[in-house]
């Protein structure tokens, strides 16, 4: 699927590089003016490519976060146990998304922290900096009330043979502006800098943007099919879970249709939260819920559902946004069409709730489906913001008024005289009766599978809200 779905601008990138724990994504953080990148003091918080919006002096342009390019020391390559192994695998592969941003980048933040002087480290990144031929910024961080005095002057950073340093708190913003500057300078430099300068991005595509979130439990493929969606080694992809800690978006185009993809860190259960910065990530996945259009939900065709899915399930069903079930790693099972049977009743079983989420059974590893995913996805979201025309909504409700005649109480009959949708996304419909407390849940079920049945409907909860007639 390489190559089959490009990026929506073609707007200057900026990537910010450097060692881990220097401020790469406060500073990332302070200039898109939102907490997009966690922050935290432990080192190598920031694994994958973090892209967003930035803009300064009329100029728009794509920021890129990395994580922190590390020297791969001897001591690290001979660590002992598993453990130190499945660090040193992310740590290589961390640096490989540095490198890979660093490749596509045209401008680049080099971040070092002022307060520590010039590492080894630094040194091992500046050489990297130097073979690529990008313009550089040389960017010491950490000088919080030190901006225009002496004491920002640090001369040992010339030793890098990047020249200048921008002095800067990316904490407190001090300094800042002047770095933006120096950017929107180097953007001037660019080749065909002069037809770039009315880009805005996101903005100014075409049509409208659909918001996908990838969610599920860790190490169900996520990342891997974000990636083979993407086409390219955007997020970083291993066995061990909690691999992913961010929520992390990317803009691509697929055919004629523009979306923001957001991959998400594994949601698991409470009790085996490990810490601070694990409980945050898994914030950031269930709000990245809250500002989709369509959440896929990830199974592992191997396990199953399980409870975690269905109280990921439920988050989703409770925020209202459109749902696809994807079941992964379909390239591993045998004997497919039973499994399939048996797969489908299990989670129709387990995740009742989410009875109109059409499923599909996928490979992120072959690709098998993920074309059908993605179609899956626009007609889920068109579904979900589809407004039915009053006048069409009353001949379904009558009709089925007249096939199940209505329940009454008590000798007091339930009459149904009209509907009218209220809202869409997801689609909302006042039902006027001449008293509420008469409907039913069975045959406000009915009504339901009614609409579902004449509109479609699939991949969205639908919402009826008895009125009563004055």
């Amino acid at each position: 699927m390489k190559g089959r779905f490009e990026s929506v601008t073609n707007a200057p990138v900026v990537a910010i590089v450097g060692r881990p724990n220097v401020g790469k994504s406060t500073l990332f953080n302070r200039i898109i003016g939102a907490r997009v990148a966690i922050v935290e003091k432990t080192p190598g918080v920031t694994r994958d490519r973090i892209y967003e919006w930035a803009e300064w002096r009329g100029r728009r342009f794509l920021l890129v976060d990395t994580g922190g390019i590390d020297v791969i020391s001897g001591k690290a390559r001979a660590g002992a146990g598993s453990r130190a192994e499945d660090e040193l695998e992310i740590m290589q592969q961390t640096r490989r998304q540095a490198e890979i941003a660093i490749a596509e980048s045209d401008i680049i933040l080099f971040v070092v922290d002022a307060r520590d002087g010039v590492t080894p480290a630094d040194h091992d990144i500046a050489g990297i900096l130097r073979r690529s031929g990008k313009p550089v910024l040389l960017v010491a961080n950490k000088l919080e009330g030190k901006i225009g005095g002496h004491e920002a002057g640090h001369m040992d950073l010339y030793e890098l043979g990047l020249g200048d340093a921008f002095p800067i708190s990316a904490v407190h913003g001090e300094g800042v502006g002047d770095l933006l500057d120096a950017v929107i300078e180097s953007m001037g430099q660019l080749p065909g800098a002069g037809a770039a300068e009315g880009e805005t991005g996101e903005a100014e595509t075409t049509g409208f943007v659909i918001k996908i979130a990838v969610i599920g439990r860790p190490n169900v493929g996520k990342s891997s099919l974000v990636n083979k969606i993407l086409g390219e080694e955007r997020f970083i992809v291993s066995d061990v879970p909690g691999t992913t800690r961010d929520a992390i978006d990317t803009l691509f185009r697929h055919g004629d249709q523009e979306f923001r993809i957001i991959d998400t860190a594994g949601i698991r259960r409470k009790s085996r939260i490990r810490d601070q910065l694990e409980r945050y990530s898994v914030l950031r996945a269930l709000r990245a819920i809250d500002r989709c259009d369509v959440a896929v939900l990830v199974l592992d065709a191997l396990e199953g559902p399980t409870e975690q899915e269905t109280k990921i399930g439920g988050y989703i069903h409770e925020a209202g946004r459109g749902c696809i079930i994807a079941v992964n790693k379909w390239d591993l099972v045998k004997d497919r069409e039973n499994v399939m049977t048996q797969l489908e009743r299990d989670i129709r079983d387990t995740l009742g709730f989410l009875d109109y989420a059409p499923i599909v059974f996928i490979s992120a590893v072959t690709g098998k489906r993920v074309e059908t995913l993605l179609q899956m996805i626009k007609d889920v979201f068109a579904r979900w913001s589809s407004r039915i025309p009053t006048s069409t909504l009353n001949q379904v409700i009558q009709e089925a008024v007249v096939r199940v005649e209505p329940p009454s109480h008590k000798g007091r009959e339930l009459k149904v005289y009209y509907g009218t949708q209220v809202r869409s996304r997801p689609p909302a419909f006042a039902i006027y009766v001449n008293d509420p407390d008469l409907m039913h849940f069975s045959y406000e079920r009915y009504l339901e599978n009614t609409l579902r049945e004449a509109f479609g409907f699939e991949g969205t909860r639908i919402e009826l809200w008895m009125r009563r007639k004055t």
